[in-house]
């Protein structure tokens, strides 16, 4: 497996195709828990781990189950209760062997549940054609871009909440268009990552 090969895919999904700045998925999560960077920091670091258990359970169902008895068709089904088993296992799992960063994490295992961003990895990872390790490396990257977005934004709400803004704009209009500018910043990043190709 060629290395270069994982790092675009790795930079890429970091920068270019970040799940929440250009395919708009997780927006709950990131309006929503984003008002502090240790709110941000931690449902970032779950995301991440999530993303990657659903990864590495979900590319293997597809792989050897699904293709093989032409239920192919049942995917988002079947990912959408896998990620949700994994999610509750992961909790209580948490819950009984490790109580203080089950009590750290609070709602945030639960909210992964309904993040769309970590069903959109697993199906993009299959739609790409990426082998098991291709679609990890893309997972991490997918979950490190969540984090930095979160992260940046979270730094941004703060100063805008420092800031005077007009009645009109206050609560979730300025909101929309700070990420607006984050989004139009990451598009930036294209034309790295193409180089990194050549």
């Amino acid at each position: 497996m060629d290395f270069k090969v994982l790092v675009v895919i790795l930079m890429s999904s970091v920068l270019v195709d970040n799940y929440v700045l250009s395919r708009f998925l997780g927006i709950c999560p990131f309006l929503g828990v984003s008002k502090k960077v240790d709110q941000s920091v931690g449902m970032g670091l779950s995301v991440i781990f999530v993303m990657l258990m659903a990864t590495a359970a979900t590319w293997p169902i597809q792989t050897y189950i699904l293709d093989n008895l032409g239920l192919g068709y049942t995917q988002t089904i079947v990912f959408i209760l896998v990620i949700a088993a994994l999610v509750q296992f992961i909790e209580i799992f948490l819950k009984k062997f490790i109580p203080a960063l089950h009590q750290s994490l609070g709602v945030y295992l639960p909210l992964i549940t309904t993040n769309c961003a970590v069903l959109g990895v697993t199906i993009n990872n299959i739609t790409d054609g990426y082998g098991f390790v291709e679609s990890m490396v893309s997972s991490l990257g997918c979950g490190l871009g969540f984090l930095l977005a979160m992260v940046l934004f979270s730094g941004m709400r703060s100063r805008i909440d420092e800031s005077d803004v007009p009645e009109s704009f206050k609560g979730l209009p300025v909101t929309l268009v700070a990420a607006s500018f984050i989004s139009m910043a990451f598009f930036g990043f294209a034309g790295i990552v193409e180089n990194l190709l050549g």
